[in-house]
């Protein structure tokens, strides 16, 4: 299993922009998160991006291509580093755990993650023409949940399993029960552990 970028045609490992070119992307990005944690992320425009970094409209459209590219871009490095961890770091969410105790440790990552990315997905997610079930880290966390399902014993159709399973953790669906239900990320964390050990108990 190998690491799969945020946004399709921009693989991990390709070559470094020249250093003024990435200087001003880490510039516009700077700007943009600034903009993120002062005002939200519904209320941050590509103009206001453009006027915060003090370039033309022009070059924040050619940089990220809409609005939905930008906030792809904000979550790319902390989708990186979740995928890292759960595919080659430390157990129990990286490898050398029981598969159960990968799977725990996958829907409690996921969650920490929602609760502090999750405005970021939806607003990406809102204006993207990818099917959003059919984005390349999505893809990724479902064929994860599944092989570990697999290790774990359980035969009963394990690909649909996992898509159940993702759709628990879905960042809409995780966000609103966060913020309209006011329910802590402890007690969706302890909800999500009770649900796979009893799915696993009998496998």
């Amino acid at each position: 299993m190998s690491l799969i970028p945020i946004r399709p045609g921009l693989p991990f490992g390709t070559q470094p922009e020249r250093s003024d070119a990435a200087r001003n992307r880490e510039r516009l990005l700077q700007a943009a998160r600034d903009l993120v944690a002062e005002h939200g992320v519904d209320a941050v425009t590509m103009d206001m991006l453009a006027c915060r970094a003090d370039v033309g409209k022009g070059t924040v459209f050619r940089r990220f291509g809409s609005r939905a590219g930008l906030m792809m871009t904000l979550l790319s490095d902390a989708e990186a580093e979740f995928q890292r961890e759960f595919i080659f770091g430390p157990p129990p969410l990286g490898p050398g755990a029981p598969p159960l105790e990968r799977l725990i440790a996958f829907g409690e990552a996921r969650i920490k993650y929602v609760d502090e990315y999750g405005e970021l997905a939806r607003a990406a997610a809102e204006h993207s023409p990818q099917n959003r079930h059919d984005a390349p880290p999505v893809v990724l966390w479902h064929r994860h949940i599944e092989m570990l399902l697999r290790e774990a014993g359980l035969d009963r159709d394990p690909w649909l399993l996992a898509l159940s399973l993702g759709a628990t953790l879905d960042p809409e669906r995780t966000l609103h029960a966060l913020r309209s239900h006011g329910v802590t990320p402890e007690r969706l964390a302890a909800s999500w552990r009770e649900l796979v050990t009893r799915l696993l108990k009998d496998a």
